[in-house]
């Protein structure tokens, strides 16, 4: 599924016509995405959790001389599923 395809669904299921889902869609986008900014989390029970998490800078090699390389820390958004989109998924 890709975007317009969401939105379509998300204005089917709500009642909303495809404009107004798109802006909500694309609040909360922007939110989630200011939030991780920011260094926030944001959970929705029974769904999941937005987070960052950090990466440690660490070595790795190229893969096409094989010569070492340094990889710098980084930041990484992470999804983590709640209990209740984990069970509905595994309950198909």
């Amino acid at each position: 599924m890709n975007k317009a395809e969401l939105i379509a669904m998300i204005a089917e299921k709500s009642g909303l016509t495809k404009k107004d889902a798109e802006m909500s869609l694309n609040a909360f986008i922007d939110v989630v995405t200011e939030e991780l900014q920011d260094g926030g989390k944001i959970q929705l029970i029974g769904f999941g959790t937005f987070e960052v998490h950090d990466r440690k800078e660490r070595m790795g090699h190229d893969p096409r001389t094989g010569n070492p390389i340094k990889i710098p820390a980084s930041k990484s958004p992470v999804f983590k599923a709640g209990k209740a989109l984990k069970d509905a998924v595994n309950s198909k």
